[in-house]
């Protein structure tokens, strides 16, 4: 074990790297009960989703911890799964055929990690685009968690209006929501999952969850039949580059910000990087196959290296304590079928994902004005695939008309093409 995971060398032990994989499983594991929620109410089955949200993480965590080493957990990413949702509910496309477009972004990805065009694509986006893409997905969770809590309901005349605070749901998703804010504010580890915790009592206690057990022999996994083909026929394009785009950000940016924080990074550069990012491809692919949206690195990952975890032991523990939540599905399913648990952590994971906005140049309009288009296109629209475009388009305009043009990578304006004739020609949501 020392000598495979290098523990003295990285200044860790055993005990350690134990507690600190059962810190970042706590401080992540919300996901096993707000992933089938959101997906399930695309006509998902719950037992599907829940399967494959393990088998996931499983296998990016394992893949992470034996190949990379490193303390970084993978599991299906929060935003993709509430975009996965609505792409489903645009002009009855199933769900098959947009897990034909998460098995293709996950097989690009794959593709990507051996190539040098994942470098080029990092670096040819500009920061006001990145930060944008990040702040306008928070946008679009949170709305969707005030949404299921029922703080906000539809109005013909405003589209939306504040809720009814005498229904028994929105009072308990309010509860839920300021107990969680408490405990973060107290910087309390695993908040988002004691928080839930704490409002599923209150739930039970007053008749609004109810349970058909606790625990059972886990679900048999099946495997999706994914339609393929129907992603060229109702031409996802835009909703496959938009899983693609938001997976390797969030996975890079998340890795090297945890590898930084436990001091993994060497010379400014990340060994194995091709390995850490081979472990959320691979998830995603494999993830889509059995019924569930793409897979990102984790940020609480970082509540781990907290803890002193340093080395692949931290997510061989987290791993192994997703494998035991499969003997859970009864108590989950009851959790997520109570929207006043799960919409709390929407509400504040996308508050968690605003963070990148103040890095943005608002002074500057041509730098300003795509973030801003991003931002407001992505809830209003429910398309992160719509927000990324616009994104896309605007940013290479305004910097030719404001004499940058020179400045920007030549790429971006091949894409900023393709997404004015997808738009046009091909719209898909």
């Amino acid at each position: 074990m020392d000598k495979f995971f290098r523990l003295k060398e990285n200044g860790t032990n055993v005990k350690t790297e134990v507690l600190a994989g059962i810190t970042t499983f706590l401080t992540m594991v919300y996901i096993v009960f707000v992933n089938p929620a959101i997906l399930s109410s695309a006509g998902v089955p719950f037992e599907q989703v829940f399967t494959a949200t393990i088998i996931a993480a499983v296998v990016g965590t394992l893949i992470m911890a034996i190949f990379a080493k490193y303390p970084i957990a993978i599991a299906p990413g929060m935003g993709l799964n509430a975009y996965f949702a609505s792409v489903v509910g645009a002009h009855g496309i199933s769900y098959q055929i947009v897990f034909g477009a998460v098995f293709l972004a996950g097989l690009l990805f794959l593709l990507l990690t051996f190539t040098s065009l994942r470098e080029v694509l990092i670096k040819a986006i500009p920061n006001s685009l990145k930060y944008g893409i990040t702040s306008g997905i928070g946008l679009f969770i949170a709305f969707i968690g005030l949404k299921m809590a029922g703080i906000i309901v539809p109005d013909e005349v405003n589209m939306v209006t504040f809720g009814d605070l005498t229904n028994p749901v929105t009072v308990l998703s309010i509860f839920g929501l300021f107990v969680t804010l408490i405990l973060l504010a107290r910087k309390v580890r695993g908040a988002l999952f004691y928080g839930m915790l704490v409002t599923a009592l209150i739930g039970y206690f007053f008749d609004l969850l109810n349970f058909n057990g606790i625990w059972s022999l886990p679900p048999v996994p099946v495997f999706f039949d994914l339609d393929l083909s129907g992603v060229f026929t109702h031409g996802l394009y835009t909703v496959v580059f938009a899983f693609l785009l938001v997976t390797v950000f969030d996975t890079t940016g998340t890795m090297i910000g945890v590898s930084e924080q436990a001091g993994l990074m060497k010379d400014g550069k990340l060994p194995r990087a091709k390995q850490a990012l081979m472990a959320d491809a691979i998830a995603t692919t494999v993830g889509s196959t059995f019924g569930t949206s793409p897979s990102t690195a984790y940020i609480e990952s970082s509540s781990g290296v907290a803890a002193g975890g340093r080395t692949g032991l931290t997510s061989i523990v987290v791993a192994g304590l997703f494998m035991l939540a499969l003997f859970f599905s009864p108590l989950i399913s009851a959790i997520s079928d109570l929207p006043a648990i799960t919409a709390p952590v929407l509400i504040i994971v996308g508050c968690f994902m605003m963070e990148g906005l103040a890095r943005i140049d608002w002074k500057t309009f041509d730098q300003a004005f795509p973030a801003f288009a991003i931002l407001i296109t992505m809830p209003l629209t429910s398309s992160i695939a719509t927000g990324i475009a616009v994104g896309f388009i605007t940013y290479p305009m305004l910097q030719l008309v404001s004499g940058k043009g020179k400045s920007v990578h030549p790429i971006l304006y091949v894409f900023a093409v393709i997404f004015i004739i997808q738009m046009i020609f091909f719209p898909a949501h």
